[in-house]
């Protein structure tokens, strides 16, 4: 299995970058990766670490990077020689299986739209993120690669969100939701309102109907389907909020008695799992779904470790052929045959 990688993308590239992908490596005996970017500067880490001449770690230069603050579409134009351009090309070409995109989303998004194609029947890829609730993981979609969407983007969305989530979750029926402001099929916008009676009909995915915003951290469903501009205010909101509240009782002991202090050392040990199950960089990133080809696209201030587990669930996904059962279940579904909205 070989990983093209970002080398170059992210706010700590290409060190973290570079430290993560060595790490993947050394824990996992089957992935080989291929580190895009600037050589230069990636020889002088794989030579500090000692890697150098570690044949499961290829470097393929690329002379340009595309920035966080750059317009994507215009700097893919112009930019024909990015590392996420080549990192993409080489998954195009079958010379790696997946690629890693820490970095610009939109640039990430864009490459892999123009690099490797959309899957027969499906518009537009979207981000699948899995959310930590009390019952375990639920997977939201879109979380940010779409901000405007139609009934049928929201359509394929559901398809390929139950695909995903019974890889990940391990669940032959994954029940599925669509996020709106009111349980009732008769609430939403006119994109919700319109998407709730095609999703009823399908026979291929598990559909509960309506789900609110605060049934999300409970775990109502295995899958919640959204446009990306209201996903990505969810999923940003969700890690400010666990930021914060940690934030507030880290000073609340801190600031308090000495037997808050002590209180706060007995309890330390059971707070350690849920703390690890809230931790956003436990996930590593989100897979962009819809295209043809493994795309995870990774937080922009990934570390090594993120980008570690990043390469290890996009091993799993090539492994468990997800682009395939995608596209299978898009023409079993026929995810152009019910008469969208164009």
């Amino acid at each position: 299995m070989k990983i093209a990688i970002d080398a170059m993308g992210g706010d700590f590239a290409p060190l973290e970058t570079v430290l993560g992908a060595l790490e993947a490596v050394r824990e996992t005996k089957h992935i080989d990766v291929v580190l895009v970017g600037d050589e230069t500067q990636i020889n002088k880490i794989l030579e500090d670490n000692n890697e150098i001449n570690n044949p499961r770690v290829t470097v393929h230069h690329a002379s340009e990077v595309i920035g966080m603050d750059e317009h994507p579409g215009q700097a893919l134009r112009k930019k024909k020689d990015a590392s996420v351009v080549v990192a993409t090309a080489l998954v195009r070409s079958k010379v790696c299986d997946a690629v890693i995109a820490p970095g610009s989303t939109g640039a990430a998004v864009a490459a892999a739209l123009f690099g490797l194609g959309r899957i027969k029947g499906i518009d537009r890829p979207v981000i699948a993120t899995p959310m930590p609730t009390v019952n375990g993981i639920t997977v939201m979609l879109d979380s940010g690669a779409n901000s405007n969407s139609k009934p049928k983007h929201l359509v394929q969305g559901a398809l390929m969100g139950s695909e995903y989530a019974k890889l990940l979750l391990g669940k032959e029926n994954p029940t599925v939701g669509l996020l709106n402001i009111g349980e009732e099929a008769t609430k939403g916008n006119e994109v919700v309102l319109a998407t709730y009676p095609i999703l009823e009909k399908m026979k291929t995915i598990n559909f509960k109907g309506n789900v609110e915003g605060r049934d999300i951290p409970k775990g109502a469903v295995d899958v919640v389907v959204c446009d990306g501009f209201v996903g990505n205010v969810v999923l940003k909101f969700a890690e400010g909020l666990v930021t914060s509240l940690t934030q507030l009782i880290k000073d609340s002991i801190m600031g308090g008695s000495i037997f808050a202090k002590i209180g706060a050392m007995l309890i330390k040990p059971a707070l350690k799992p849920i703390a690890k199950k809230l931790d956003h960089t436990e996930s590593g990133g989100a897979p962009l779904l819809g295209v043809n080809g493994v795309f995870m696209i990774s937080h922009g201030s990934s570390k090594a470790k993120e980008i570690k587990t990043a390469i290890k669930i996009a091993t799993d996904l090539v492994e468990r052929k997800i682009i395939e059962q995608i596209r299978q279940t898009v023409e079993i579904e026929g995810a152009v045959k019910y008469e969208y909205d164009e």
